[in-house]
């Protein structure tokens, strides 16, 4: 089958690997239908190469049709439609029960010191290939596939995988009081669910990007927006001199900003993976600018939640004004399973109260992914979300 594959620090490739067959009783196989490119996938395009292997299949926002299942899947059959969330889940284990889905007991990585496994990303989470490929194997598959109808389009359906639970669950950890502002820090993919759905449940929100395109599409569902300049003094200004109840920042450790850092990343990067692993291991420093921006403008006694993803074992914290300031901190990656109850109605509502099909603004053959993944990266072209089409 043809797969999109890593083959270097900012090189990928769609090439021809083996296909995925059943290996346990609980497995399925899907034929993919629609796969896209996360925000998170850039992380391995440009800081992770350590932790891959050339030829590893990437992707874990991925939907399609069953193929095969294996003898002891019992909810699943050949010809369901599907949407797989990227985390790899038993929905049994002590974890699970309690809806940590990410910290699965019987799929979690000890050997790494890491949590549950994700398709398509690194050894740090299992080596599992991903799902930017005409088949994924589906491991667990009675727990890690939502079986959805065959009538609405897969955009309706598509972003269960990742990013629309990941949003979800970041307003929920934000924890934003009634009559409250929620203030929403980076205007990608995830950052325009979070400000939706903070519509959505009725808080006033504001959104901060430094993208033209981004802000404008955050205003067509009636997120009020600024960009990044002097962000934290208009953020208070627009809250009574106080800040935001609460923050998401959905921008992560690669933020724009902090030269002497990225200069760092870079320096890691270039060395041979022996000597790279346990650097970015022990001693990783992430760009800190939303996260910074985000503890400064939060009010006094609010919230910070955190959906971009962090790896910086060695990040320095501002930890005297975080306790000064009683801002309470939630994070962590996305119990995706925990939240599909919640969302799949407002995913089949037909007013689309989500606004689940104004987010693709580029949809291309599989075969185009690797010029894709520079445009997104680059933030050209007024891309925001890529979906790849097998």
């Amino acid at each position: 089958m043809r797969a999109l594959t890593w083959q270097g620090k900012r090189k990928v490739s769609v090439e021809e690997v083996p296909d995925p067959r059943l290996q346990e009783s609980t497995d399925a196989v899907i034929r993919v239908t629609s796969t896209a490119i996360c925000g998170s996938d850039l992380h391995l395009y440009e800081l992770f190469g350590p932790f891959l292997e050339e030829g590893d299949v990437l992707g874990h926002e991925t939907m399609g049709i069953v193929e095969e299942v294996g003898p002891a899947v019992t909810t699943l059959r050949p010809g369901d439609r599907v949407v797989i969330p990227f985390v790899i889940a038993c929905g049994s284990c002590f974890m699970c029960a309690r809806g940590l889905t990410t910290q699965c007991e019987t799929t979690q990585n000890r050997e790494q010191g890491t949590g549950a496994s994700l398709y398509g990303y690194t050894s740090l989470y299992g080596s599992v290939p991903g799902g930017q490929a005409e088949r994924l194997r589906v491991p667990l598959a009675d727990f890690n596939a939502t079986k959805v109808g065959h009538e609405l389009p897969d955009d309706r359906y598509l972003f269960l995988s990742d990013i629309l639970p990941t949003a979800w669950q970041g307003v929920q950890y934000a924890d934003v009081p009634e009559g409250g502002t929620l203030a929403v820090l980076g205007l990608g993919p995830v950052g325009q669910f979070a400000a939706r759905i903070g519509r959505h449940l009725g808080h006033r929100v504001i959104g901060v990007d430094p993208v033209p395109e981004r802000r404008a599409m955050a205003e067509r569902h009636g997120v009020e927006t600024i960009d990044m300049t002097d962000a934290v003094e208009v953020l208070r200004a627009a809250t009574d001199g106080r800040g935001p109840d609460s923050i998401v920042d959905a921008v992560g450790m690669e933020a724009h900003g902090a030269p002497g850092t990225a200069a760092a990343q870079a320096v890691v990067g270039a060395l041979p993976d022996l000597l790279a692993k346990p650097m970015l291991r022990n001693a990783g420093l992430d760009r800190l600018t939303a996260l910074y921006t985000a503890f400064d403008a939060v009010r006094r006694g609010g919230t910070v939640s955190l959906s971009g993803v962090y790896v910086g074992q060695a990040d320095p914290i501002p930890m005297m004004t975080l306790f000064d300031k009683q801002v309470a901190i939630r994070m962590g990656q996305c119990n995706v399973q925990s939240w599909r109850d919640a969302l799949l109605p407002l995913v089949e509502d037909p007013s689309d109260p989500l606004g689940v099909e104004d987010l693709v603004t580029h949809r291309v053959p599989l075969e185009r992914a690797p010029e894709m993944y520079e445009l997104f990266q680059k933030k050209q072209d007024g891309c925001i979300k890529v979906v790849l089409t097998p």
